[in-house]
């Protein structure tokens, strides 16, 4: 199936479902921050409880990529997926009728859980139907639709929330795992057939990470992306307070800012989709990431210097556009050599994103509300050390292999 799928090219149902599948991340943590107020008032809880909803769903994104990589590594891509797609479902149908925030903490988590598998799974499914250059070409079309995720989650959370309160949107939530259910059911194939499979206990799984982190060109690559993507977890973690507390920004403005970088991520996937035709995806990975570094270090200048708010949006869009370059070569290089695992490798890929991201996000508040020094001194200093590991470890390796 996977090489009749390769041979034919990527169809626009196949770009589609696991573009959607990877919408999990955006659509279950922006849906429905317009109504957090509104949440801890129904159920007489903290502001920051409230907001600790969020951060539970986030470490249930993280710590289910663990499970549903290997899994589907052993039992075929199909099943892990459309049960952890279902889960969700129910999970944010449970959510809606949570009656205190304990409840809602927990089914959270479990929420976060569930929906990894379409996170995972999706990038595993795309490496057994493709593999290098068609990869990354793949993987960057994959983006033209998860990439409206971040663009479209904030604005539909805010016309939800003028019509139905914030069980309605766990409601629509449960509503849109049932649709990627049956999309999963009818559209898509399985990829991984039966003598491709790990099989094995879970100890043999232990071992297959322990293999991966032993391979340095794979962790290289996956901490430039990690590190890379932290750039953007600290714009995202600081910029509401930046734009609009520091600089003034009216919130349609800063929506319109927001917006912006993330049609340049989905604009950038298509250039690295076009370069990667006629340029190694190593060399289109170097380019992702001086670009990335140049936003950072220009966003970093910026604060410093006072400069006027356009420098700083223009910084801004550069650094955070240039992951749509990143991303996908990243994810091709690393599971170039671990087809055989790819939903392990995947798995430890996302995670190592989401855990930098989590680390970087409380630093660009440490300095308080009068500075924005902090979130360009995260911002450079991770663009930075991904520059470092990608000209340290990863050309050296290429290198080795023959790669330039």
């Amino acid at each position: 199936m996977a090489s009749s799928i390769a041979a034919r090219g990527p169809s626009v149902r196949d770009t589609v479902v696991l573009g959607l599948l990877s919408t999990f991340g955006p659509i279950s943590l922006d849906l429905y921050l317009p109504l957090l107020p509104q949440l801890a008032a129904e159920l007489d809880t903290s502001p920051s409880a409230a907001q600790a909803t969020i951060t539970a769903c986030l470490l249930g994104l993280a710590a289910g990529q663990l499970v549903a990589g290997p899994l589907s590594d052993r039992v075929g891509r199909k099943r892990p997926l459309i049960v952890g797609v279902a889960l969700y479902a129910v999970c944010s149908l449970l959510c809606a009728v949570a009656p205190n925030i304990t409840a809602l903490l927990v089914l959270r988590l479990l929420q976060g859980l569930a929906g990894a598998a379409g996170l995972v799974i999706a990038r595993a499914v795309a490496r057994d139907m493709f593999g290098g250059r068609a990869l990354v070409v793949f993987l960057a079309r994959m983006m033209l639709v998860s990439g409206f995720a971040p663009v479209v989650a904030p604005v539909l959370g805010g016309q939800l929330a003028r019509v139905m309160d914030w069980r309605g949107v766990f409601g629509v939530l449960a509503a849109m795992g049932v649709v990627l259910v049956l999309a999963a059911l009818l559209a898509l194939p399985e990829t991984l057939p039966p003598e491709r499979r790990s099989g094995g206990r879970w100890h043999e799984t232990l071992h297959g990470f322990a293999g991966l982190l032993r391979d340095k060109l794979f962790i290289g690559v996956a901490l430039c992306g990690g590190l890379a993507g932290a750039s953007m977890f600290a714009y995202i973690a600081g910029a509401t307070f930046v734009l609009q507390r520091l600089y003034g920004l009216t919130p349609q403005g800063f929506s319109f800012v927001f917006g912006l970088n993330s049609i340049g991520i989905m604009a950038f996937g298509q250039l690295a989709a076009r370069l990667v035709r006629t340029t190694p995806p190593q060399r289109v990975l170097a380019l992702g990431l001086s670009l990335n570094l140049t936003g950072a270090v220009g966003l970093l200048i910026s604060v410093l210097t006072h400069a006027p708010l356009s420098l700083i949006v223009c910084s801004l869009f550069v650094m955070v556009s240039s992951l749509g370059t990143v991303f996908p070569t990243t994810t091709a290089i690393a599971l170039s050599d671990h087809g055989g695992r790819a939903g392990t490798a995947s798995s430890l890929l996302g995670l190592l994103q989401y855990v930098f991201g989590a680390l970087v996000a409380p630093l660009v508040g440490i300095a308080g509300e009068e500075t924005a020094v902090p979130l360009g001194v995260v911002a450079a200093s991770a663009s930075a050390a991904a520059m470092v590991m990608f000209l340290v470890v990863v050309r050296r390796r290429l290198a080795r292999h023959g790669l330039h």
